[in-house]
């Protein structure tokens, strides 16, 4: 679905993953921003997955908040198998039991693929993984130029967002970018922060940001639900 709409900035997020506390301290540096753009994976790993879609479900109340489908969002909404490792798949297993059916139905909703227009007439399109394979693609920020021209040979218009990879990534190729904004909820570039990005529509400017929260708390709860106690350990260390 296209929208066209006059905005100066953009929010860019993606992989939450359950961390009511890192998308808590995102949202408080970007919540005067005027469009939200999160490219998949609300829930699966940490141990807040209905108050993470309850938040982001009254934000788009009030705002622009554009999301895609993760590969979490669907193997939790619809019983999808992608091969997760153990620790995944106990916590997709987990998050099935405990999510409100409302919230479930919220998820279900998300599309695949997402377009955005900003004011100046640049375009954007969302997804999770890659155009190819919009939801379980991973790519690299290492990739080969000639993989990046090839990705966006699928791809109309100006912008690629992605995530995915949990690590911030710019590419510039012929004029058109490619853009991670880094996971709020598992970083895994080596730095626990909470990480998002934001564009300028005026300069074109995207800048890459990081923010700390209460990690204690976010990992405390995962080890009470029971998960696998590596799903905390790893918030530490931004792998």
């Amino acid at each position: 679905m296209n929208k066209e709409v006059s905005i100066v900035r953009i929010s860019l997020i993606s992989d939450v993953h359950s961390n009511l506390e890192a998308l808590e301290a995102v949202w408080d540096e970007i919540k005067d921003t005027d469009a939200v753009l999160c490219m998949g994976d609300l829930v699966g790993y940490g141990a807040s997955p209905n108050e993470v879609i309850e938040f982001v479900r009254e934000q788009m109340k009030r705002k622009i908040f554009l999301c895609v489908h993760g590969n979490h969002d669907k193997a939790v909404a619809f019983d999808f198998d992608w091969r997760f490792n153990p620790f995944a798949r106990k916590a997709v297993e987990w998050h099935r039991r405990v999510i409100s059916e409302e919230n479930m139905e919220f998820l279900r909703k998300f599309p695949v693929v997402e377009t955005f227009m900003d004011d100046t007439g640049r375009t954007y399109l969302m997804v999770h993984g890659s155009p190819r394979a919009p939801v379980d693609e991973y790519v690299p920020p290492w990739l080969p130029d000639v993989e990046f021209k090839a990705i966006l040979s699928y791809v109309e218009q100006d912008d690629l967002l992605l995530g995915h990879t949990h690590i911030p990534m710019l590419k510039k190729i012929e004029g058109r970018r490619i853009i991670n904004p880094g996971s709020v909820g598992q970083p895994r570039d080596g730095d626990w922060r909470a990480g998002y990005a934001i564009i300028d529509t005026y300069t074109c400017k995207v800048e890459f940001h990081r923010v700390e929260y209460d990690v204690n708390r976010a990992a405390e709860k995962i080890r009470k639900a029971g998960l696998p106690r590596i799903l905390a350990d790893r918030l530490f260390e931004g792998f």
